[in-house]
């Protein structure tokens, strides 16, 4: 045998084994397409709020945090036939009051004064947030998820927008839930790869309210120390868990399991609150974990656990970060069907669509 035939077989070969592992492994996988076709899934009755106003302003142009990552979403909820549960917000409804339970009058004004559609877009993003808590807590619906836009858990009262946010949704949906619907105990998880600090912030001596965040601390915007735990009265109601770049599933995973489902236990909540950012999934532009959607399905399972045993299922996720515009319209999906038909994953499971 001459060298180039020699070679020609070496390449035939290797290929041959190539199409036989990719065959086996197409035959073993399971779409998520065939996996949610699984007769005798229970569905439950989920909301999705979302709304045209959201692909509304945009910080600069080129700016990751771009309306195009709700119209990824949008355009993905019409593929898996998710926009029939997608509710509208109402935009005449007055949320100002509910802002100011977090927010100072003077950030307010300043957002306001400073960024005209920043301020309008955001206030929709509170309108969605609080809609979904009135969707859940009257039964209309058993969870709900918010498809906003912008982010909210960085917004501190400096005036101005901070890690792309300006009024921090889920603390105001706490505050709502607690004022309006007497419900005293909230847990909010926040698995977003950037620390919530401003969520963090409101509620660091507030022991109504217990936050988990799991986060890279050394990312923007450099807070989120597993030291800092709450203060007087909030202390131990504070968990913060740092993750190194490179995070996979079990890693996130296993803080969930060890960590949350203990502190959840003991806290007994009333609500489940998730900050949904999806800038912690695999090859996201602005994060360095390696969480995949399955990862996202199983998180998504543990909290609904929790509400199902503390809550009464009362659940409501409002989406955070997420830059990798398909691959965090791929994770929302995920999500977003977990919520929807209750199922939990296994390490086949593959979203297919969203382009």
């Amino acid at each position: 045998m001459n060298r180039r035939k020699f070679i020609s077989s070496i390449i035939s070969t290797l290929l041959y084994l190539y199409q036989t592992r990719l065959s086996a492994t197409e035959k073993s996988s399971k779409s998520i397409d065939d996996y949610f076709k699984t007769p005798n899934l229970i569905k439950n009755n989920t909301v999705i709020i979302t709304d045209p106003i959201f692909l509304e302003h945009h910080i600069a142009p080129n700016h990751p945090e771009t309306p195009e990552r709700v119209e990824y979403i949008q355009k993905a909820l019409h593929e898996y036939d998710l926009s029939e549960i997608t509710e509208q917000i109402n935009s005449t409804i007055d949320v100002s009051e509910w802002i100011r339970t977090i927010h100072t009058l003077e950030h307010i004004e300043s957002i306001k004064q400073s960024s005209p559609i920043a301020h309008k877009v955001a206030t929709a993003g509170v309108r969605a947030s609080l809609l979904g808590v009135d969707k859940i807590v009257t039964k209309e619906f058993t969870n709900a998820f918010c498809a906003t836009r912008p982010p909210g858990h960085h917004a501190l009262n400096t005036g101005r927008e901070e890690g792309f946010c300006y009024y921090n949704n889920i603390a105001i949906a706490a505050k709502y839930a607690q004022e309006r619907y007497k419900l005293e105990k909230i847990l909010i998880i926040d698995w977003d790869y950037h620390h919530g600090n401003s969520t963090e912030a409101m509620f660091y001596d507030d022991p109504s309210v217990l936050f988990f965040s799991t986060h890279d601390k050394f990312a923007y915007p450099g807070t989120g120390d597993p030291a800092k735990k709450g203060r007087g009265d909030g202390e131990g109601f504070n968990i913060n868990i740092h993750l190194p770049c490179g995070t996979t599933d079990k890693m996130i995973i296993d803080k969930f399991n060890n960590v949350l489902l203990p502190a959840a236990k003991k806290f007994k909540p009333n609500l489940v609150l998730i900050s949904a950012g999806f800038d912690s999934r695999q090859n996201d532009l602005l994060g360095c974990f390696a969480i995949t959607d399955n990862g996202f399905i199983r998180l998504t399972k543990i909290a609904m656990n929790i509400a199902n045993e503390f809550c009464d299922d009362r659940l409501v996720s409002i989406l955070e970060g997420g830059y990798n515009l398909q691959g965090n319209a791929k994770a929302v999906i995920a999500h977003a069907l977990t919520l929807e038909r209750n199922i939990f994953a296994d390490s086949a499971v593959s979203i297919s669509g969203c382009r």
